[in-house]
């Protein structure tokens, strides 16, 4: 498809929907001229916010509601080692496996003084946290599965004291959503395509391409992983195994990491191919995408939108390193879509580079640049990511990056939602709505920021990733995108209610 014919495409749809639902924005909503999204990594409500006054938080679960159960149903008798250890390679003194082992079954805190002693400054081990094994975990809403199909054992059922973390403070001062859900089960990939465009990529012909070995084994549910012959019975004898734990669903849909077909992407170009793509015979090389992102509604009605990216010039220029920047290139949506491939105008237009450490972001802040709809995503170390970040350069990143916001000339008028793209793998005791196949997933931190914020409450309205989505669908009189449309509709059927756009939390009659 073209550039050209696509655009076309784009516009004819998007104009169609907008003339047969036109509307003006809700009353109060043009008080906002600036949305700022900051889009954190991999963090669980229960895992930071559990112990927040006023929260549905760690007080009100019951050991019933904390129990887990092993593969086969019945409660285990105690939680499996943490497998390779707590904390990552490098950390010292280090938790291993066999100081982790025989905790009760149970939550527990991984920085106790009494315990494991190891602060949100410590990089603990990764956890698997993937489009089935997600569903499986979450049980049905029962969420006593966790350790069940966690690759990391008793690490998914720990938490942190979060009150010494900056962040704790903005949400005592602000907002703090306790009912707000990953838009998608499973990853960073899936749930960066929520934020992009409340839809999931797909790839074409995947049983006769490059990607056919990584096609899923599920069973006939649609949900559930086929275990493998040699998987361990039992979650106390190990990880477990699957007939093929792959990224494609068995209709063709990416739900699994997959990387941009575009540079900066972590598979090189093709020998002697163009050096502004990623090789696309390379396995896990997705094809470029062409479903319609809430940029390319921004663009139709005039609205300036650019997505910030922490290292994006030095990925680029090849300078990326481990553990700084440690650049993501699979955080970055706008990169899978043809719309913005290399050389269109709109890419130079709305991919910004946010600079090492955000210096770029932080400039456009401080000089009151910031375009209408504003997206930031941290470079890898400041994400909070288990496995390869801590939570406390994050989080005090996110504080700083708050600190310039309040200070900016747009402030006055300015929304600011600080989220988690998923939980990370680890636990939440909170079922999520049942709504459609993609999701939503577990709940998350999210904090709502604003000189119109109802200062210093925790918000219980139900959100998800996509709720901001339907701020900004509001705020501009956008089209409805297909994949909301699709949500609302399964939340109904399932007699669940509909997500809020969180004006829930602030005062627009100020």
């Amino acid at each position: 498809m073209t550039r050209t014919f696509l655009s076309l495409c784009l516009a004819s749809t998007a104009l169609a929907s907008l003339s047969a639902a036109a509307r003006a924005a809700p009353p109060g909503y043009d008080k906002i001229d600036t949305v700022v999204v900051i889009y954190a990594e991999n963090r669980s409500f229960d895992n930071l916010y559990g112990g927040f006054p006023g929260a549905n938080g760690l007080a009100n679960v019951s050991p019933g509601q904390a129990r887990q159960l092993d593969r086969d149903g019945t409660p285990l008798s105690e939680l499996p080692p943490a497998w390779g250890g707590l904390t990552g390679k490098g950390v010292t003194p280090a938790v291993t496996e066999a100081q982790s082992a025989h905790l009760a079954n149970a939550t527990f805190a991984i920085d106790d003084p009494k315990g494991f002693n190891e602060g949100t400054n410590v990089v603990t081990h990764d956890l698997w946290h993937r489009f089935y094994q997600e569903q499986m975990q979450i049980d049905g809403g029962k969420n006593d599965k966790f350790v069940a199909w966690a690759d990391s054992g008793s690490l998914v059922m720990g938490h942190y004291d979060g009150s010494n973390l900056p962040m704790w403070a903005i949400a005592k001062k602000y907002v703090l959503a306790d009912n707000f859900f990953q838009g998608a089960f499973g990853g960073s990939f899936l749930n960066h395509f929520m934020l992009a465009c409340a839809c999931a990529p797909y790839y074409p012909n995947a049983d006769t391409s490059p990607v056919k070995g990584q096609i899923a084994v599920v069973e006939p549910d649609g949900v559930t992983l086929k275990p493998a012959d040699n998987s361990p019975p039992s979650a106390l004898g190990g990880v477990p195994k699957f007939a093929n734990d792959g990224a494609i669903t068995p209709d063709f849909y990416a739900v699994n990491t997959m990387q941009p077909p575009y540079q900066p992407s972590a598979n090189k170009p093709a020998e002697g191919g163009d050096k502004a793509l990623a090789d696309p015979a390379a396995p896990t090389t997705l094809p470029p995408q062409h479903e319609i992102t809430i940029g390319d509604l921004l663009s139709l009605k005039g609205i300036s939108w650019a997505w910030y990216s922490g290292a994006w010039q030095a990925a680029l220029d090849g300078k990326n390193a481990t553990p700084v920047p440690n650049f993501q290139f699979h955080h970055q949506p706008f990169n899978y879509f043809a719309a913005y491939a290399p050389g269109t105008a709109a890419r130079a237009e709305h991919i910004k580079d946010g600079g090492l450490d955000g210096v770029e972001f932080i400039k456009a802040i401080d000089d009151g640049k910031l375009p209408a709809v504003t997206f930031y995503k941290p470079q890898g170390n400041l994400n909070e990511h288990a496995g390869y970040a801590d939570v406390t350069s994050g989080d005090q990143h996110l504080a700083d990056l708050v600190s310039h916001l309040e200070k900016s000339p747009q402030w006055a008028h300015m929304l600011v939602v600080i989220t988690y793209d998923e939980n990370g793998g680890f636990w939440d005791h909170v079922a999520p709505p049942k709504a459609d196949r993609w999701g939503p997933g577990n709940r998350i931190p999210a904090f709502i920021i604003s000189p119109y914020a109802k200062m210093g409450i925790v918000d219980h309205t139900q959100y998800d990733t996509t709720s901001i989505l339907r701020f900004i669908t509001n705020r501009y009189d956008l089209p409805v995108l297909p994949g909301i449309v699709a949500r609302d509709k399964a939340l109904r059927n399932n007699d669940q209610p509909p997500m809020g756009d969180l004006t829930a939390a602030l005062d627009l009659t100020k």
